[in-house]
């Protein structure tokens, strides 16, 4: 996860919502991404998915068995299905979004047992700093003119 708030760093710097995502397999990060929404002119561009073309990509495979992904922030319900339909079994997140989260705030895409695959879910792994990030950033981008 702390490599994740890394990348949070830099999509802040970039004045992108800072969520930063590693994917991990084998103790190895595979594949890594932050949000570039903003830079790219895409709602695509999200931490997750571009993290989940890298893995992808570094394995041959879209299958993400046997991988991890670590996100600093729940998963929309865009980035809850990338991650069902790229067959990732285990998912670690920092903070809630209450206001986009498909992992229990909003929706559960991922509990929901009609899907051909299940996500084993942990939440609030360094939440306060994942928290942290996104509300500093909304607060310094709303007192902007």
């Amino acid at each position: 996860m702390k490599e994740a708030l890394k990348l949070a760093e830099i999509a802040r710097a970039m004045d992108e919502v800072p969520i930063g995502c590693v994917i991990v397999h084998d103790g190895e990060i595979i594949g890594a991404g932050y949000n570039l929404r903003n830079s790219k002119k895409n709602a695509l561009y999200h931490a997750e998915i571009i993290a989940i073309d890298a893995a992808s990509k570094r394995l041959g495979d879209w299958r993400l068995e046997n991988c991890t992904i670590y996100v600093t922030i729940e998963p929309c319900p865009m980035c809850a299905g990338a991650i069902l339909q790229s067959r990732i079994p285990r998912l670690v997140y920092g903070a809630v979004s209450p206001k986009a989260g498909a992992v229990g705030s909003i929706v559960n895409l991922l509990a929901n047992p009609a899907f051909n695959h299940q996500v084993d879910v942990v939440t609030g792994v360094l939440g306060a700093e994942c928290s942290a990030i996104v509300t500093e950033f909304f607060q310094n981008s709303r007192a902007r003119p």
